[in-house]
């Protein structure tokens, strides 16, 4: 009978082999599949004297092929490569938008042509025709920020919505790990061998891995658990929900679902780049964009508050509303200085201007209104958290730097001359000068002099008024400020003051509150021009002289396309714009060469995994053919067999 018994377990044997090569030809094409080989062994009978008998063959197992180093390899690879190529795909998206901008027709250009507008508009600086130009193009100029602005915000939305769906794609897989792992857990125990299921289990990991970056930690039974960003989401057969959501900093994060603990500390797969567009890489250039809008609202706008157009002064100015009246609450800060009104009787031509300190840390919009009140010939209030500043009848007002025509204090006696002051002062921090006679007679005789001398008692100029001065003519004291004297009498040690001003708001208040400013606006999204310029160009503040028809303003508002500011790097607005796009630019250089040497490394993993564990048709069809002979051996054997004991038993 052990005859019998070897035949049958050989002929056993062979169907079984059959079956398994039957299962990796079913399964060459099969995403995730890992050939299977069938592991036989010499079955043991017994033994008869000192003759040991063979007792047939016996299947000792089926042995999937896998290496797990290879395996985790894959994962990480891929991982790495799911976060690569959403990065590269999104910044391509933002390229394009950017692009354009390279061709002439974007940004960039809209810059250029803005500041060459208001260069225009210094050369003619109360003609309607470019004052309709500068207003033009500084629209186009804000449309383009607000496009790009828009365009940037619209994609970080996009992005957290893809990312709920991812988080969404990953729970699905994260419980169909659990289940096929309660699966696999209850097949071996029971002693099976649950290979299919396995592949199918180690397919939803490598989905998982494209997802998100994850580690894995084999356990007994051929149960896998599944971490992701140091989180559980698969125990055994218990899966854990993950959701997205925005942590106080405004940066998207993960965390088990209804804890809201969420991190934002998540590497690897779709979700891994999605985070880190988000946190990262678009915040960073809508942040950017956003300071870049800043600096052009800011530089331009401390400048036009303090000058007029071709309109002239004004009855009022309403500014924009604040968050907060409180100047310790605006953002960007404002600074402890001095506001400088000056106010025209335009019935009596009297000129006076008036110092409004500001305290950043305790004035607030109602304060400073109470203050301008007191100046006589105007009211101010605060309406709908907006500061209105209105003008008596028969006065007007403005924040001109020009300098008063008649000197600020004098301690001139008998019967001095007329002192005329003019000019534009091109200095650039405020200052006093003091003009000390030195002899004593009368203007136009003698050796009359004036000692001009700073706020720092450094001298600046003599200026002769003596013999050789004709009453009425102009002096020159320097920085673009010049006085004149009529006939009249000086004496020794007499003084009188000219105080000059190249910023009338020290604190910026004016700007931060958007009184007489061009733009509005605090970002990239609402950058746009004021609507009351854009009714009435002539409101463009090209002038900053008492007479109204100089272009000072206009060009140093041109001039800043050259100057560098703070708040971008220390470099001019041109500047940091084209670093914005190289920057983009090289970032896609780097994306791309990293996505690439990843394609090709998994692409050299997935050839290793196929020697390994792929099936190849022809090592199969070649495996049949082996276990066909046997079989037909097998069956030979127990036919010859059955023969011989035939003929035995008619012997007998």
């Amino acid at each position: 009978m052990d005859s019998f018994s070897i035949g049958i377990s050989g002929l056993k044997a062979a169907q079984k082999a059959f079956d398994i090569i039957g299962n990796n030809v079913a399964n060459a094409a099969t995403d995730g599949y890992h050939r299977q080989r069938i592991e036989l062994r010499p079955a043991y009978s017994g033994q008869v004297g000192s003759i040991l008998l063979g007792g047939g063959v016996e299947v000792a197992g089926i042995t999937r092929l896998i290496d797990g180093l290879l395996e985790q390899e894959i994962l990480r690879q891929k991982s790495l490569l799911g976060q690569v190529s959403q990065e590269f795909a999104t910044l391509r998206t933002v390229e394009n938008a950017f692009g354009e901008f390279l061709e002439g027709t974007g940004l960039s250009t809209a810059m250029d042509n803005f500041f060459n507008a208001l260069q225009d508009l210094s050369a003619h600086p109360t003609e309607i025709i470019w004052q309709n130009q500068i207003v033009t193009i500084a629209k186009t100029m804000a449309g383009q920020f607000r496009t790009l602005g828009e365009f940037l915000t619209s994609l970080k939305n996009q992005i957290e919505l893809e990312a709920k769906n991812t988080i969404e794609q990953i729970n699905i897989l994260t419980n169909r790990i659990a289940e096929l792992n309660d699966n696999i857990e209850k097949q071996e125990i029971s002693g099976g061998q649950a290979n299919n299921l396995r592949d199918q289990r180690d397919q939803s990991i490598t989905e998982l891995s494209e997802l998100v970056g994850i580690e894995t930690q084999a356990r007994q039974y051929g149960v896998i658990d599944v971490y992701v960003a140091g989180t559980s989401v698969v125990i055994g057969a218990t899966a854990i929900d993950l959701e997205v959501g925005l942590k106080e900093e405004g940066k998207l994060g993960i965390s088990v679902a209804g804890a809201n603990n969420f991190n934002i500390n998540v590497q690897g797969g779709r979700l891994g780049g999605l985070l880190s567009l988000r946190n990262e890489l678009v915040s960073d250039i809508h942040d950017d964009l956003d300071d870049l809008a800043t600096a052009m609202i800011q530089q331009i706008n401390q400048y036009h508050v303090q000058g007029v157009g071709s309109t002239g002064s004004f009855t009022d100015l309403t500014g924009w509303p604040v968050t907060s009246e409180d100047l310790a609450d605006f953002d960007p800060p404002v600074s402890d200085g001095t506001i400088y009104i000056r106010v025209t009787n335009t019935s009596t031509g009297t000129v006076t201007r008036t110092a409004v300190p500001i305290n950043a840390s305790t004035d607030s919009l109602t304060t400073i209104a109470t203050a301008i009140t007191a100046i006589t010939g105007l009211s101010a209030s605060v309406v709908s958290s907006k500061l209105h500043i209105q003008a008596d009848t028969n006065y007007k007002f403005d924040f001109l730097p020009a300098v008063l025509p008649e000197p600020t204090a004098s301690t001139l006696t008998g019967s001095p001359p007329s002192i005329s002051v003019s000019g534009i002062y091109t200095g650039t921090a405020n200052d006093t000068f003091q003009f000390t006679v030195v002899g004593t007679g009368s203007v136009g005789n003698g050796t009359l002099q004036l000692e001009v001398r700073n706020g720092a008692a450094e001298l600046v100029s003599t200026l002769n008024v003596g013999s050789g001065y004709a009453a009425g003519d102009k002096l020159d004291i320097g920085n673009g400020i010049k006085i004149s004297l009529s006939t009249g009498d000086l004496n020794a040690g007499e003084t009188f003051d000219v105080d000059a001003f190249a910023d009338t708001d020290t604190s910026g208040v004016l700007a931060a509150i958007g009184i007489n400013t061009f733009f509005s606006g605090s970002s990239a999204l609402d950058i746009a021009v004021r609507s009351d310029i854009a009714a009435t160009p002539g409101r463009v503040a090209s002038a900053l002289g008492a007479d109204m028809t100089d272009n000072t303003n206009a060009s140093r508002m041109a001039g800043l396309k050259d100057q560098t500011v703070t708040s971008l790097n220390s470099m001019t607005p041109g500047e940091f714009y084209r670093q914005m796009v190289t920057n983009i630019g090289q970032q896609l250089f780097v994306k791309q060469a990293r996505k690439d040497n990843i394609e090709s490394m998994v692409q050299n993993l997935g050839n290793q995994q196929g020697e390994i564990s792929g099936v190849n048709i022809n090592d199969e069809a070649a495996k049949m053919l082996i276990f066909e002979q046997m079989f037909k051996a097998m069956a030979k054997y127990l036919s010859t067999i059955q023969s011989s004991l035939a003929t035995l038993m008619e012997l007998l």
